[in-house]
Protein backbone atom coordinates (compact mmCIF):
# COMPACT_ATOMS: atom_id res chain seq x y z
CA UNK A 1 0.00 0.00 0.00
CA UNK A 2 1.77 3.11 -1.25
CA UNK A 3 1.52 6.72 -0.14
CA UNK A 4 0.75 7.74 -3.72
CA UNK A 5 -2.52 5.76 -3.47
CA UNK A 6 -3.86 8.55 -1.25
CA UNK A 7 -2.74 11.53 -3.30
CA UNK A 8 -4.94 13.90 -5.30
CA UNK A 9 -4.68 17.33 -6.90
CA UNK A 10 -6.18 20.10 -4.78
CA UNK A 11 -6.38 23.69 -6.09
CA UNK A 12 -5.18 26.10 -3.40
CA UNK A 13 -8.27 28.28 -3.68
CA UNK A 14 -10.33 25.43 -2.20
CA UNK A 15 -8.45 25.60 1.14
CA UNK A 16 -10.82 27.44 3.49
CA UNK A 17 -9.40 30.18 5.72
CA UNK A 18 -12.73 31.08 7.35
CA UNK A 19 -15.68 28.83 8.24
CA UNK A 20 -19.20 29.08 6.87
CA UNK A 21 -21.58 31.23 8.87
CA UNK A 22 -23.94 30.13 10.27
CA UNK A 23 -22.09 26.93 11.05
CA UNK A 24 -24.76 24.60 9.68
CA UNK A 25 -24.82 26.40 6.31
CA UNK A 26 -21.64 24.54 5.28
CA UNK A 27 -22.05 22.15 2.38
CA UNK A 28 -22.39 18.42 3.05
CA UNK A 29 -21.37 15.78 0.53
CA UNK A 30 -23.44 12.69 1.35
CA UNK A 31 -22.09 9.30 0.28
CA UNK A 32 -24.84 6.83 1.16
CA UNK A 33 -23.73 3.47 -0.19
CA UNK A 34 -23.39 4.02 -3.94
CA UNK A 35 -25.46 7.22 -3.90
CA UNK A 36 -23.83 10.66 -3.85
CA UNK A 37 -25.75 13.83 -2.99
CA UNK A 38 -24.83 17.50 -2.58
CA UNK A 39 -26.59 18.93 0.46
CA UNK A 40 -25.86 21.12 3.51
CA UNK A 41 -25.09 20.34 7.14
CA UNK A 42 -28.49 21.75 8.11
CA UNK A 43 -30.02 18.80 6.21
CA UNK A 44 -28.49 16.31 8.64
CA UNK A 45 -31.73 15.68 10.60
CA UNK A 46 -33.35 14.41 7.39
CA UNK A 47 -30.44 12.06 6.69
CA UNK A 48 -30.27 10.30 10.05
CA UNK A 49 -32.77 7.94 11.66
CA UNK A 50 -34.43 7.96 15.03
CA UNK A 51 -32.29 5.71 17.20
CA UNK A 52 -28.98 6.77 15.63
CA UNK A 53 -26.30 8.11 17.97
CA UNK A 54 -23.72 10.79 17.19
CA UNK A 55 -20.39 10.54 19.03
CA UNK A 56 -19.09 14.01 19.91
CA UNK A 57 -15.55 14.87 21.00
CA UNK A 58 -15.87 17.42 23.84
CA UNK A 59 -12.20 18.42 23.99
CA UNK A 60 -11.57 22.17 24.28
CA UNK A 61 -8.85 23.92 22.30
CA UNK A 62 -6.54 26.08 24.39
CA UNK A 63 -5.07 29.36 23.01
CA UNK A 64 -1.75 27.57 22.75
CA UNK A 65 0.17 29.95 20.48
CA UNK A 66 2.22 32.55 22.37
CA UNK A 67 4.42 35.37 21.11
CA UNK A 68 7.05 36.57 23.55
CA UNK A 69 10.65 37.57 23.85
CA UNK A 70 13.94 36.20 25.06
CA UNK A 71 17.10 38.11 25.85
CA UNK A 72 20.33 37.49 23.99
CA UNK A 73 23.82 38.93 24.20
CA UNK A 74 25.14 40.91 21.25
CA UNK A 75 27.86 43.41 20.44
CA UNK A 76 25.40 46.11 21.52
CA UNK A 77 24.73 44.41 24.86
CA UNK A 78 21.63 42.48 25.89
CA UNK A 79 18.81 42.82 23.38
CA UNK A 80 15.32 41.37 23.16
CA UNK A 81 14.55 38.83 20.43
CA UNK A 82 11.07 37.73 19.37
CA UNK A 83 10.11 34.10 19.90
CA UNK A 84 6.94 32.18 19.01
CA UNK A 85 5.90 29.25 21.21
CA UNK A 86 3.19 26.67 20.61
CA UNK A 87 2.23 24.59 23.64
CA UNK A 88 1.67 20.89 22.96
CA UNK A 89 0.69 19.13 26.18
CA UNK A 90 1.24 19.37 29.95
CA UNK A 91 3.41 16.83 31.72
CA UNK A 92 2.75 15.19 35.10
CA UNK A 93 5.49 17.33 36.65
CA UNK A 94 3.76 20.58 35.73
CA UNK A 95 5.97 21.39 32.75
CA UNK A 96 4.73 21.78 29.17
CA UNK A 97 6.12 20.27 26.01
CA UNK A 98 6.25 22.91 23.29
CA UNK A 99 7.54 24.00 19.92
CA UNK A 100 9.40 27.28 19.43
CA UNK A 101 10.59 29.45 16.56
CA UNK A 102 13.50 29.95 16.64
CA UNK A 103 14.45 27.11 18.98
CA UNK A 104 18.09 26.39 18.12
CA UNK A 105 19.41 29.27 20.25
CA UNK A 106 17.42 28.45 23.37
CA UNK A 107 19.35 27.17 26.37
CA UNK A 108 18.26 25.32 29.54
CA UNK A 109 17.65 27.78 32.36
CA UNK A 110 16.78 30.60 30.00
CA UNK A 111 13.60 32.57 30.65
CA UNK A 112 11.07 33.61 28.02
CA UNK A 113 8.63 36.44 28.71
CA UNK A 114 5.07 36.81 27.42
CA UNK A 115 2.44 39.57 27.78
CA UNK A 116 0.51 40.00 31.00
CA UNK A 117 3.26 38.86 33.35
CA UNK A 118 3.39 35.29 32.05
CA UNK A 119 6.86 33.80 31.72
CA UNK A 120 8.47 30.39 31.34
CA UNK A 121 11.85 28.85 32.06
CA UNK A 122 13.42 26.42 29.61
CA UNK A 123 13.68 23.17 31.58
CA UNK A 124 15.00 20.88 28.85
CA UNK A 125 15.73 20.74 25.13
CA UNK A 126 16.81 17.14 24.61
CA UNK A 127 13.88 15.03 23.54
CA UNK A 128 11.88 18.17 22.84
CA UNK A 129 11.41 21.59 24.42
CA UNK A 130 9.94 21.63 27.92
CA UNK A 131 8.86 24.81 29.69
CA UNK A 132 7.93 25.58 33.30
CA UNK A 133 5.63 28.58 33.70
CA UNK A 134 5.62 31.04 36.57
CA UNK A 135 1.88 30.57 37.08
CA UNK A 136 -0.29 27.51 37.67
CA UNK A 137 -3.95 26.52 37.94
CA UNK A 138 -6.57 29.20 37.37
CA UNK A 139 -3.91 31.93 37.30
CA UNK A 140 -2.14 30.18 34.42
CA UNK A 141 -5.40 29.57 32.54
CA UNK A 142 -6.38 33.23 32.86
CA UNK A 143 -2.95 34.44 31.72
CA UNK A 144 -2.87 32.00 28.81
CA UNK A 145 -6.35 33.03 27.73
CA UNK A 146 -5.26 36.68 27.72
CA UNK A 147 -1.87 36.23 26.04
CA UNK A 148 -2.42 33.26 23.73
CA UNK A 149 -3.90 32.89 20.27
CA UNK A 150 -5.76 29.95 18.80
CA UNK A 151 -3.32 27.48 17.21
CA UNK A 152 -4.66 27.47 13.67
CA UNK A 153 -3.49 24.64 11.40
CA UNK A 154 -0.38 25.37 9.32
CA UNK A 155 -2.31 25.60 6.07
CA UNK A 156 -4.43 28.43 7.53
CA UNK A 157 -1.70 30.11 9.58
CA UNK A 158 0.43 30.39 6.42
CA UNK A 159 -2.32 32.50 4.85
CA UNK A 160 -3.38 34.72 7.75
CA UNK A 161 -2.75 35.17 11.49
CA UNK A 162 -5.23 34.02 14.11
CA UNK A 163 -7.60 36.71 15.38
CA UNK A 164 -10.46 37.16 17.84
CA UNK A 165 -12.97 35.52 15.48
CA UNK A 166 -10.99 32.28 15.72
CA UNK A 167 -11.59 32.07 19.47
CA UNK A 168 -15.21 31.28 18.66
CA UNK A 169 -14.87 29.77 15.19
CA UNK A 170 -12.17 27.23 16.14
CA UNK A 171 -14.12 25.83 19.11
CA UNK A 172 -17.09 23.47 19.18
CA UNK A 173 -20.28 24.61 20.90
CA UNK A 174 -20.01 21.68 23.34
CA UNK A 175 -16.27 22.03 24.18
CA UNK A 176 -15.65 21.53 27.90
CA UNK A 177 -12.46 19.58 28.65
CA UNK A 178 -9.36 21.72 28.05
CA UNK A 179 -6.35 20.11 26.46
CA UNK A 180 -6.45 20.17 22.65
CA UNK A 181 -4.16 22.20 20.40
CA UNK A 182 -6.28 21.43 17.34
CA UNK A 183 -10.04 21.32 16.98
CA UNK A 184 -12.15 18.25 16.10
CA UNK A 185 -13.12 20.14 12.98
CA UNK A 186 -16.16 18.20 11.74
CA UNK A 187 -17.81 19.26 14.98
CA UNK A 188 -17.41 22.94 14.11
CA UNK A 189 -20.42 22.67 11.78
CA UNK A 190 -22.91 22.19 14.63
CA UNK A 191 -24.83 24.97 16.36
CA UNK A 192 -27.43 24.87 19.12
CA UNK A 193 -30.36 24.99 16.70
CA UNK A 194 -29.11 21.98 14.74
CA UNK A 195 -28.49 20.01 17.92
CA UNK A 196 -32.03 20.76 19.13
CA UNK A 197 -33.54 19.61 15.84
CA UNK A 198 -31.53 16.39 15.86
CA UNK A 199 -32.60 15.65 19.42
CA UNK A 200 -36.26 16.28 18.52
CA UNK A 201 -35.93 13.74 15.67
CA UNK A 202 -34.79 11.00 18.06
CA UNK A 203 -31.04 11.19 17.40
CA UNK A 204 -28.96 10.83 20.56
CA UNK A 205 -25.54 12.21 21.52
CA UNK A 206 -22.66 10.72 23.47
CA UNK A 207 -19.67 12.79 24.55
CA UNK A 208 -16.16 11.37 24.60
CA UNK A 209 -12.82 13.17 24.98
CA UNK A 210 -9.74 12.99 22.77
CA UNK A 211 -7.25 15.83 23.17
CA UNK A 212 -6.15 16.50 19.60
CA UNK A 213 -2.41 17.14 19.39
CA UNK A 214 -0.20 18.99 16.92
CA UNK A 215 0.91 15.60 15.62
CA UNK A 216 -2.34 15.43 13.70
CA UNK A 217 -0.68 17.73 11.14
CA UNK A 218 2.51 15.71 10.75
CA UNK A 219 3.02 14.46 7.19
CA UNK A 220 3.45 10.82 6.29
CA UNK A 221 7.05 10.45 5.10
CA UNK A 222 7.25 6.73 4.29
CA UNK A 223 6.20 5.30 0.93
CA UNK A 224 4.93 2.06 2.50
CA UNK A 225 2.14 3.53 4.61
CA UNK A 226 1.84 0.45 6.80
CA UNK A 227 5.20 1.37 8.38
CA UNK A 228 4.03 4.84 9.44
CA UNK A 229 4.12 5.55 13.20
CA UNK A 230 1.18 7.53 14.54
CA UNK A 231 1.45 10.20 17.21
CA UNK A 232 -0.22 9.42 20.54
CA UNK A 233 -3.13 11.42 21.94
CA UNK A 234 -4.87 11.16 25.31
CA UNK A 235 -8.50 10.17 25.40
CA UNK A 236 -11.28 8.90 27.64
CA UNK A 237 -14.57 7.06 27.23
CA UNK A 238 -16.59 7.08 30.45
CA UNK A 239 -18.70 4.20 31.79
CA UNK A 240 -21.84 6.09 30.82
CA UNK A 241 -20.57 6.77 27.29
CA UNK A 242 -19.68 3.11 26.75
CA UNK A 243 -23.09 2.00 28.03
CA UNK A 244 -24.92 4.45 25.74
CA UNK A 245 -23.00 3.26 22.68
CA UNK A 246 -23.50 -0.42 23.52
CA UNK A 247 -27.23 0.12 24.10
CA UNK A 248 -27.63 1.85 20.74
CA UNK A 249 -25.80 -0.97 18.96
CA UNK A 250 -27.97 -3.58 20.70
CA UNK A 251 -31.14 -1.71 19.67
CA UNK A 252 -30.08 -1.58 16.02
CA UNK A 253 -29.20 2.11 15.93
CA UNK A 254 -26.18 3.38 14.04
CA UNK A 255 -23.07 4.77 15.73
CA UNK A 256 -21.84 7.82 13.84
CA UNK A 257 -18.72 9.58 15.11
CA UNK A 258 -18.53 13.27 14.27
CA UNK A 259 -14.91 13.54 13.20
CA UNK A 260 -12.00 11.17 12.89
CA UNK A 261 -10.88 11.86 16.48
CA UNK A 262 -14.09 10.43 17.94
CA UNK A 263 -13.87 7.49 15.54
CA UNK A 264 -10.26 6.69 16.46
CA UNK A 265 -11.14 6.78 20.16
CA UNK A 266 -14.13 4.43 20.06
CA UNK A 267 -12.30 2.00 17.79
CA UNK A 268 -9.35 2.06 20.20
CA UNK A 269 -11.65 1.12 23.07
CA UNK A 270 -13.07 -1.81 21.08
CA UNK A 271 -9.83 -3.00 19.53
CA UNK A 272 -9.08 -5.87 21.92
CA UNK A 273 -12.53 -7.39 22.46
CA UNK A 274 -14.53 -6.08 19.51
CA UNK A 275 -16.98 -4.51 21.97
CA UNK A 276 -17.07 -0.94 23.26
CA UNK A 277 -15.81 -0.60 26.84
CA UNK A 278 -14.84 2.28 29.14
CA UNK A 279 -11.32 3.38 28.29
CA UNK A 280 -8.69 5.94 29.28
CA UNK A 281 -5.14 6.46 28.10
CA UNK A 282 -3.08 7.36 25.06
CA UNK A 283 -4.01 6.01 21.66
CA UNK A 284 -1.80 5.79 18.60
CA UNK A 285 -4.25 3.72 16.58
CA UNK A 286 -3.56 3.87 12.83
CA UNK A 287 -6.54 3.12 10.60
CA UNK A 288 -5.89 2.34 6.95
CA UNK A 289 -7.55 0.07 4.33
CA UNK A 290 -8.00 -3.42 5.68
CA UNK A 291 -8.96 -2.20 9.17
CA UNK A 292 -11.98 -3.89 10.76
CA UNK A 293 -14.42 -1.39 12.29
CA UNK A 294 -16.02 -2.78 15.44
CA UNK A 295 -18.20 0.17 16.50
CA UNK A 296 -18.43 2.74 13.71
CA UNK A 297 -21.34 2.52 11.25
CA UNK A 298 -20.84 5.85 9.47
CA UNK A 299 -18.75 9.00 9.80
CA UNK A 300 -19.21 12.73 9.47
CA UNK A 301 -15.90 14.38 8.64
CA UNK A 302 -14.30 17.26 6.74
CA UNK A 303 -12.21 16.92 3.59
CA UNK A 304 -8.63 15.96 4.35
CA UNK A 305 -5.11 16.61 3.08
CA UNK A 306 -3.63 14.54 0.26
CA UNK A 307 -1.35 11.72 1.48
CA UNK A 308 -2.57 12.13 5.08
CA UNK A 309 -3.43 9.44 7.62
CA UNK A 310 -6.98 10.81 7.61
CA UNK A 311 -7.27 10.09 3.88
CA UNK A 312 -6.24 6.54 4.74
CA UNK A 313 -8.88 6.37 7.49
CA UNK A 314 -11.78 7.42 5.26
CA UNK A 315 -10.49 5.06 2.56
CA UNK A 316 -10.59 2.24 5.11
CA UNK A 317 -14.24 3.02 5.82
CA UNK A 318 -15.49 3.57 2.27
CA UNK A 319 -12.90 1.92 0.02
CA UNK A 320 -10.02 3.57 -1.83
CA UNK A 321 -11.82 3.84 -5.17
CA UNK A 322 -15.00 5.26 -3.63
CA UNK A 323 -13.07 7.93 -1.71
CA UNK A 324 -11.05 8.80 -4.80
CA UNK A 325 -14.29 9.36 -6.72
CA UNK A 326 -15.86 11.37 -3.89
CA UNK A 327 -12.85 13.66 -3.60
CA UNK A 328 -12.80 14.20 -7.36
CA UNK A 329 -16.50 15.13 -7.10
CA UNK A 330 -15.75 17.52 -4.22
CA UNK A 331 -12.91 19.25 -6.08
CA UNK A 332 -14.96 19.58 -9.27
CA UNK A 333 -17.91 20.90 -7.25
CA UNK A 334 -15.89 23.54 -5.44
CA UNK A 335 -16.23 22.13 -1.94
CA UNK A 336 -14.05 23.91 0.64
CA UNK A 337 -11.32 21.78 2.20
CA UNK A 338 -9.66 21.17 5.57
CA UNK A 339 -10.39 22.53 9.07
CA UNK A 340 -12.67 25.44 8.16
CA UNK A 341 -14.04 23.72 5.07
CA UNK A 342 -17.17 21.78 4.21
CA UNK A 343 -18.18 18.33 5.46
CA UNK A 344 -19.03 14.85 4.24
CA UNK A 345 -21.32 12.17 5.60
CA UNK A 346 -19.81 8.78 4.76
CA UNK A 347 -22.16 5.80 5.05
CA UNK A 348 -20.62 2.52 3.86
CA UNK A 349 -22.70 0.12 1.81
CA UNK A 350 -23.22 -2.19 4.78
CA UNK A 351 -24.70 0.57 6.97
CA UNK A 352 -26.71 2.04 4.10
CA UNK A 353 -28.48 -1.31 3.68
CA UNK A 354 -29.20 -1.92 7.35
Amino acid sequence: MNLSDFDFDLPEHLIATRPARPRSSARLLVADGDTTRDLHVRDLPDLLRAGDRLILNDTKVIPARLTGQRWRDSAQGRVAAKIEVTLLEPGPDGTWSALAKPMRKLKPGESVGFPGGLSADVVALEGGLRLRFNLAGDDFNAALNAAGAMPLPPYIAARRPADERDREDYQTVWARNKGAVAAPTASLHFDDALLATLLARGISFTHVTLHVGAGTFLPVTVEDVTTHKMHAEWGEISDQAAQEIAATKAAGGRIIPVGTTALRLIETAARETGQITPWQGETDIFIYPGFRFNVTDALMTNFHLPKSTLMMLVSALMGVDRIRALYAHAVAGGYRFFSYGDASLLIPQSAAND
